[in-house]
């Protein structure tokens, strides 16, 4: 939590957070919330308003009684940057306070000039975005990454990745904030997405959700509390290195047996691809066009559309899933599931086999009124998780500071004469 050093300044980000969350609002409203003086209130609003944070949304619509200006969060206050990628694509979207694309580059990932190569990459499109904004090279409020590793959020370092073997300590705020000079923070793509999906998507705001995170590889995004479970070392929800077979296949992380060694889109495109190559006849091969060609959206397509091959490898699939998500679900007893990434491809038989395995696997006292829903924001759900993480700080309540003597050392203090 951040910390400032008056009132005035805490009581103005409250009205702030209250009216992003609540609002349009009227000052009687922002009464009603903060239970701050109406004079305060008249006060700090007529200064938001002069700070060009706030604007005046017009009249209420209350039948009886005296109309009340509404307020809203300005447009002028400013916008912030989403980026998202993982080993197959980049996106990145430049978001207004609703949050609204109003800026959106995506391209193939480029892995052939290794770490480096990549920076320039999410440097060049982050530019791009700018200036798809039409904000007039106005400084974003700020850059979120969503990183497909391991991160450290407080030092802004990308610490490894499954799936970017190449993709280690890489010193990210370093290279954006030299870049672009403004605020930058750094989170898991997985939780990014698991943030989007609780606020603007399948989550609903739910207090307790399990989000599961499937493509090139497989992790889960938890919230308990309503807040994001990140773990002591920032790796809570490496759900795809989970073992969940004893002589499987070798996973990228050294270990043998994971489930996303058995299970991701990779995994499933590699047993098509060898199945064609035998002389499987599949849909798979008219929608890729050569065998080398095949992914695992592919063959969640090809299920969907009834091809028996892939069916057979989906429903594999989902037996690992459905036993790996009823684990979640005893460990975490959340009120809804998400699925996402590209789980939804495959459709509702997928989403069904799920439901009936992890209904006859968890506690039952878990799964009583347990709701199961694929994502609703596809490809946005990264970039729009990583815009609201941001959007979460800006619009943070923040704490005084405590009186010097409290938190100063033995020794610091002086007397006056």
């Amino acid at each position: 939590m951040r910390h400032v050093g008056s009132k005035k300044e805490r009581d103005k980000a409250a009205l702030l957070a209250a009216i992003r969350k609540f609002g349009p609002l009227s000052r009687v409203d922002l009464h009603r919330l903060t239970h701050f003086r109406p004079s305060t209130i008249s006060l700090l609003v007529r200064e938001l308003i002069d700070e060009r944070k706030l604007r005046e949304a017009g009249a209420s619509n209350n039948p009886l009684g005296r109309k009340q200006t509404l307020l809203t969060i300005s447009e002028d206050y400013g916008f912030v940057v989403g980026v998202d990628f993982d080993s197959e694509g980049v996106t990145v979207a430049a978001m207004d306070l609703s949050p609204k694309v109003i800026g959106l580059v995506r391209e193939p990932t480029d892995l052939s000039g290794g770490s480096e190569g990549l920076v320039r990459q999410l440097l060049a499109c982050t530019q791009n975005a700018l200036g798809q904004s039409g904000m007039n090279g106005k400084s974003p409020l700020g850059i979120a990454v969503a990183d497909p590793g391991l991160v450290d959020s407080q030092r802004g370092v990308s610490l490894s990745s499954s799936v970017l073997d190449f993709w280690n300590e890489v010193p990210l705020r370093q290279v954006f904030e030299r870049q672009f000079k403004v605020p930058f923070l750094l989170e898991s793509n997985t939780r990014a997405k698991a943030m989007a999906e609780k606020v603007l998507g399948s989550g609903k705001e739910a207090e307790e959700m399990v989000y599961v995170d499937y493509g090139t590889g497989i992790a889960a995004g938890i919230v308990t509390g309503g807040r994001l479970l990140r773990g002591h070392g920032e790796a809570a929800g490496e759900f795809g290195h989970t073992r969940v077979t004893e002589n499987g296949s070798p996973c990228k992380c050294g270990s043998f047996g994971c489930l996303e060694a058995i299970a991701s889109a990779p995994a499933l495109a590699a047993k098509a691809r060898r199945a064609v190559l035998e002389g499987g006849g599949s849909q798979v091969l008219a929608l890729a066009g050569k065998p080398e060609s095949i992914t695992g959206a592919h063959v969640l397509d090809a299920a969907k559309r009834g091809d028996r091959m892939c069916g057979s490898l989906v429903e594999e699939m989902g037996q690992y899933l459905g036993l790996g998500v009823a684990n979640l679900v005893n460990l975490f007893n959340p009120s809804i599931v998400v699925l996402g990434g590209m789980l939804e491809l495959a459709g509702d038989p997928l989403l069904e086999q799920v439901i009936r395995i992890v209904k006859r696997q968890a506690l039952p006292h878990n799964t009583g009124d347990l709701q199961f829903r694929f994502g609703a924001l596809g490809e946005m759900a990264g970039v729009l998780g990583a815009g609201l993480l941001f959007l979460e700080r800006i619009f943070e309540v923040p704490a005084l500071k405590p009186p010097r003597f409290l938190v100063a050392e033995p020794g610091l203090l002086t007397r006056s004469a």
